[in-house]
């Protein structure tokens, strides 16, 4: 008997398919600006807008970014089985797109103000995947 088993019947782990053509333009690239605008719905991309723009101290840029690859990346998770909750494990490479997306929104929402987004994307990241908030709070 697994005595850590949910007993609740939680749904199964959301993976999302690689897309080994977009990943590898990422990796490539100095830019990730291109790489977006060729792949629109690889949130890696549009997550990596964001991070550079908090970096440099644009937090409207970063948000609108990070929205972008959020709402592609949950469009990918429902194509994938997701029912709105669950695990999106950080361990899956093809998944971190979407949980660096989710936590630069939480992150940019903060920093513009907008604290009940930026605590309901934080909430979603831990629930989503502890190992993630866990890595990208670190």
């Amino acid at each position: 008997m697994n005595l850590h088993q949910n007993l609740l019947g939680e749904p199964p782990a959301t993976r999302l398919p690689d897309d080994p053509e977009a990943r590898d333009a990422l990796a490539a690239a100095d830019d990730p600006t291109p790489v977006a605008g060729r792949f629109p719905s690889y949130s890696a991309a549009w997550a990596l807008l964001a991070e550079n723009a908090l970096a440099q101290g644009q937090p409207v840029t970063a948000y609108a970014y990070a929205r972008t690859g959020y709402h592609r990346g949950l469009d990918q998770l429902r194509r994938a089985g997701w029912k709105g909750h669950g695990p999106i494990p950080w361990d899956h490479e093809p998944n971190r797109g979407f949980l660096r997306a989710l936590h630069a929104l939480g992150t940019a929402a903060g920093e513009i103000g907008e604290t009940e987004e930026a605590e309901r994307c934080s909430t979603f990241l831990r629930e989503s995947s502890a190992e993630a908030a866990e890595a990208l709070n670190a």
